[in-house]
């Protein structure tokens, strides 16, 4: 994950040059006089919060947008794109944060698209194609077959893909705008090390990414966006820049308010929610999936869980399984010391337990209707009569409410909750089960593409929680987040649960130590305070 620590020779001229760079809207400036430079064989981490720019100083370098003042120089000479071709044909190419590959095509197609190699009667050159692909791909440390359909890879090795099809189009300047969203670690490292690999190759990188530890140890330099403005430009002093001074230009604030544990709450409650030997099934047709292995977990009336485990170890599906979402094979669960046995989501709402799902955009929203009714879908009978009419003067005044309380950013009840920055679209959900007032709140993931200003948010509305008497169970991969909310944690791996200890005296190495072990079992991993 530790690039090249070399200094990066600077020409004399940038490879690309943005000067004053401004964009208005409708009553609404996007961005006001940013400029930054990039260097060929250099990587930029391009940094703010959600709504700091970012996407709009993107679509302008892309040629999806025009800016209204500013000058683009590349190569120190203008340039104006009437379109994302005209980028493309400068050697400017953008990798999305959704892929746009063909999954029923083969990767050698889904690199060559649109302009496949023609043959002498202009029929397509297969072999040629696939001769090409085969030695692109191996520049981004893949070697599969190039007839291989996108369908069968990964999502690390799809990025991969995406990459080298950026490379074919003999791009001088990639942008990757949150590469590594939907990787594991080990992928994370890989996808770094290429990075690291395409700089040698004189590759220019702009790196757009929530993921701040990754950025600090990439990036040479890093422009830093707060309120579509400038907020200043950091550079490597001897090793990777430090994550206060990143987090203090992108918020505005010290990194330590950010991550500071809360002050100390009232004593937790009775167990709340207990689990005693869950295990579940393994499913014939993903025969590689993480099954529950013996889990046995309390959980107590106004505290924060945290459960911490590397990817792959279980954490999302005990939360599956406590919820209704997947069948339990053998075990108990009891709330408030009454066994129940939720079979669906449906019947795990009624008893009083709520989910916030790691994948917000398909598990969460309703992408296509307003923040009203993504607001009140958990609370329907609420919020109807006995004809099953809705009262919408209720909805509204409700998530008036929780709009004021979670200081929501929003234009009206009717905005497409798409339309809404992570943070926000994570406050709505929040503001779902606030409505139902439950006895167990899931969250997985709960930070998860949401920038670093509203995690501190969403850490405080998680605390508010807990002080309420509401039981949070919180699944992270970001130990900082898991340290810094948790008031006892627990480790996970291979499907079973691998020590316990109060959040006070956790520290990361402890739990990395208790998330690496394999338990045998009628074993627990235990740590020492």
């Amino acid at each position: 994950m530790t690039p090249s620590t070399a200094a990066v020779a600077e020409p004399a001229r940038p490879l690309l040059d943005m000067r004053g760079i401004t964009k208005h809207f409708t009553g609404v400036t996007a961005l006001r006089d940013v400029s930054l430079t990039l260097h060929a064989g250099e990587v930029l981490g391009l940094m703010g919060e959600n709504g700091a720019g970012k996407s709009t100083l993107l679509k302008i370098l892309s040629g999806v947008q025009s800016p209204s003042e500013g000058t683009i120089l590349l190569d120190g000479e203008p340039v104006a794109f009437a379109g994302p071709q005209d980028a493309m044909r400068a050697g400017i190419v953008t990798i999305y944060q959704e892929l746009s590959l063909i999954p029923t095509l083969s990767v050698a197609e889904n690199i060559f698209i649109g302009r496949a190699p023609l043959g002498r009667l202009g029929l397509l050159d297969w072999r040629l194609m696939r001769r090409e692909a085969r030695a692109i791909i191996a520049r981004v440390g893949l070697s599969m077959d190039p007839q291989t359909p996108v369908s069968a890879l990964s999502v690390a090795e799809q990025q991969m893909v995406e990459i080298a099809r950026a490379l074919s189009l003999s791009s001088r300047l990639i942008i990757m705008d949150e590469p590594t969203s939907a990787l594991s670690e080990a992928e994370v490292s890989r996808l770094l090390a290429i990075m690291d690999r395409l700089r040698r190759e004189g590759v220019a990188i702009m790196f757009v990414t929530h993921r701040l530890e990754e950025a600090s140890h990439i990036c040479d330099r890093m422009t830093v966006l707060r309120d579509g403005r400038l907020a200043g430009h950091l550079a490597r002093e001897g090793g990777p820049i430090a994550l206060p001074r990143i987090i203090e230009r992108m918020v505005g604030r010290a990194a330590s308010e950010l991550y500071a544990r809360p002050a100390a709450r009232a004593a937790a409650g009775e167990v709340r929610l207990s689990v005693r030997g869950l295990r579940t099934l393994r499913d014939p047709e993903a025969p590689h999936a993480i099954v529950l292995d013996g889990v046995d977990l309390d959980l107590r009336a106004g505290e924060i869980l945290g459960v911490a485990g590397l990817v792959g170890s279980g954490r999302t599906e005990m939360a599956r399984a406590i919820f209704g979402a997947d069948r339990i094979a053998a075990g108990t669960i009891t709330l408030d010391g009454q066994p129940i046995a939720p079979a669906s989501p449906a019947d795990a709402i009624e008893l009083g337990i709520g989910l916030v799902p790691e994948d917000r955009k398909h598990q969460a929203i309703f992408p296509a209707l307003g923040i009203l009714p993504n607001f009140s879908a958990a609370s329907l009978r609420t919020y109807s009569n006995a004809l099953g009419i809705m009262s919408e003067r209720r909805e509204r005044r409700d998530l008036a409410t929780h709009k004021g309380a979670l200081n929501i950013r929003m234009a009206s009840a009717e905005q497409p909750i798409a339309s809404l920055s992570g943070g926000n679209q994570q406050k709505v959900i929040l503001a779902r089960w606030l409505a139902r007032d439950p006895k167990v709140l899931i969250v997985d993931e709960p930070t998860r593409g949401v920038d670093v200003g509203a995690k501190a948010e969403v850490h405080q509305i998680l605390v508010q929680l807990a002080a309420r008497g509401i039981a949070v169970l919180m699944i992270s991969s970001e130990l900082p987040e898991i340290l810094a909310v948790s008031d006892r944690i627990v480790t996970m791996r291979q499907g079973r649960i691998t020590g316990e200890m109060p959040g006070s005296a956790a520290s990361e190495e402890k739990l990395m130590a208790l998330m690496a072990i394999a338990v045998r079992p009628g074993e627990t991993g235990e740590s020492q305070p």
